[in-house]
């Protein structure tokens, strides 16, 4: 017996306790089977908290329901919440009367021996005190829930950071981005004129410019920010909320006048004196009504408290479409910024091919140009005498630079050919890109 393990649920919509035997390490799903089956919540729509506002793991066995303390595992509870519902208005009916109890708030003024009056307000006294335990677990039921909800808004803020901070980057890189894309604009139509043109390049710097106008449609954030603080106002305003503490102050008054009149009672000498209960229905009523009210400014709270949850919960997958939104934003523009620079180096090589071309072209000109005739042409006699005949032919040295001339010329023509072929494909493969 020492070893077997209750958890008690404390179902939050009923204000009722199931206690189920757990089996060796059975799962948290098949609890929630045995749960679903007391109480007629899905298991779906089941959701589980301890005290601390934890929910529990379906990856871990039921046993971490039960867990080891101070004040022992029998007296630790669970507390059922329906995720279907975020209105929790009862009515929740107070703990029956046992019939000796309830005989007497029929009719307080009967007179009863002694003795069975200590037995009668023993049990009396029993009620209060349950009444008493009964709003203070509902209200530990209630304050889960709240550090539930502070658990969820702790994730909310977390990500509307990361979602501003992603926003903030997003907008310095379209600045960036705009800024620069203009000024390329603005040169490339300055050199257009003497320079390197590609109209279909131009049109894609423009479309460019377009696209990141559209981008910038993603950091715009202000409704969900709007939304997000509504929501912290909230939760403030709750936390603030008088009925966010605990209200049993006026039950564990009539608590102690109950024991009191209990010890009082006790002292008399058990004679055959008779008494009635006048006193003690009194306080059994006053209980009664002020549990009502307590328990029904605890629900109302309760369900504010839910209300704002789901608000968390049906706001962070909106948090998440714009996260997503602006990182895809963020990686076009990065794209669009990346082509642009690839194409103003491609734009810059062949320039530099072309200047690197002619630079060729007019340095082997000059070099022919510069060749003295001399060289290759006949040289005629400084003397008066007849030349010889012979002397009208080049001699071997002067044919062999003219050779040399020929061969290289012959090679600079291939090498200007293979530039200009060159640069042809790439403005062709630039056109294409």
């Amino acid at each position: 017996v020492l070893f077997l393990q209750i958890v008690h649920i404390l179902n939050m919509t009923s204000a009722k306790i199931v206690s189920f035997l757990l089996h060796p390490e059975e799962s948290l799903h098949s609890l929630q089977n045995r749960i679903e089956f007391e109480t007629g919540i899905s298991t779906g729509n089941q959701e589980l908290l301890l005290e601390t506002g934890i929910c529990l793991d379906p990856r871990k066995p039921a046993s971490q329901c039960v867990i080891d303390g101070v004040r022992g595992w029998d007296s630790y509870m669970v507390y059922l919440f329906d995720k279907s519902k975020t209105v929790y208005d009862g009515p929740f009916a107070s703990r029956s009367l046992s019939d000796c109890v309830n005989y007497i708030v029929q009719d307080s003024k009967i007179q009863l021996p002694i003795p069975q009056l200590r037995k009668v307000w023993a049990e009396a006294v029993h009620y209060v005190i349950g009444l008493k335990e009964d709003y203070s677990r509902l209200f530990q039921g209630q304050r889960a829930a709240m550090l539930s909800l502070l658990r969820y808004n702790a994730n909310l803020i977390k990500m509307k950071n990361n979602m501003v901070s992603a926003s903030q980057q997003l907008k310095a890189k379209l600045e960036f981005f705009h800024q620069s894309i203009r000024l390329d604009l603005e040169r490339y139509s300055d050199q257009m004129a003497y320079g390197i043109s590609s109209e279909k390049m131009l049109k894609a710097w423009k479309e460019m410019e377009e696209k990141a106008s559209q981008c910038a449609q993603a950091e715009d954030i202000g409704y969900l920010d709007e939304q997000i603080m509504a929501l912290h106002t909230e939760i403030v305003e709750l936390q603030k909320s008088p009925y966010a503490r605990r209200q049993g102050e006026v039950m564990e008054s009539l608590e102690q006048r109950a024991i009191d009149l209990y010890k009082q009672l006790k002292t008399r000498p058990p004679d055959h004196a008779y008494s009635d209960s006048t006193d003690m229905v009194k306080i059994i009523v006053q209980t009664v009504q002020s549990q009502d009210r307590v328990l029904k400014e605890l629900f109302g709270h309760l369900s504010k408290l839910l209300g704002c949850k789901q608000k968390i919960i049906d706001l962070l997958p909106e948090i998440e479409v714009a996260l997503n939104n602006i990182k895809e934003a963020d990686n076009s523009v990065m794209q669009m910024q990346g082509k642009r620079q690839r194409e103003i180096w491609h734009l810059l090589k062949i320039a530099c091919t072309q200047s690197s071309s002619r630079s060729l072209v007019s340095s082997s000109l000059e070099g022919t140009a510069s060749t003295p005739a001399a060289t290759w042409l006949p040289q005629s006699s400084s003397g008066n005498t007849a030349p010889h005949p012979l002397s009208s032919l080049a001699a071997p040295e002067d044919g062999e630079n003219f050779a040399d001339v020929i061969r290289e010329n012959v090679n600079y023509l291939e090498l200007f050919s293979s530039i200009l072929q060159e640069v042809r494909q790439e403005q062709s493969s630039m056109m294409v890109s």
